[in-house]
């Protein structure tokens, strides 16, 4: 059973733009963190965003700083990854993840969920 299931990924040229989402059961999301890492071809996962069970508190990794915005809509159980001014290098697969708390997402050690992946390719 799929517990994270992505969506949004695609081909787009560089600049351009893309949402990806997570949708998750309401018992899931309510009781955890969430968060978005990427693996790129011959390169370990790393983290990208994540996002407290409040929404309140948002991080990220450097390189998408200003770029990216994490998201979480609570009436749809369902954490959004807005992807502006898309570089090559962002070109990898994106995963969504969840756990208790925040400092593990970021972590990536002890996530309890993980999705099976959206390929996301940014090209001209």
């Amino acid at each position: 059973q799929v517990e994270l299931v992505e969506s949004g990924g695609g081909l787009v040229q560089p600049g351009g733009s893309l949402r990806l989402s997570c949708a998750t059961s309401g018992s899931i999301f309510s009781r955890n963190a969430m968060g978005w890492y990427r693996q790129a071809p011959g390169k370990e996962r790393e983290f990208v965003s994540g996002i407290s069970r409040s929404g309140s508190i948002t991080t990220y990794v450097d390189s998408v700083k200003g770029r990216f915005t994490i998201s979480r809509d609570h009436a749809k159980n369902t954490v959004y990854l807005q992807m502006n001014s898309l570089e090559p290098e962002d070109t990898a697969v994106y995963y969504c993840a969840a756990a208790p708390v925040m400092s593990t997402v970021r972590g990536g050690s002890g996530i309890i969920y993980w999705g099976k992946g959206t390929q996301v390719t940014v090209s001209s």
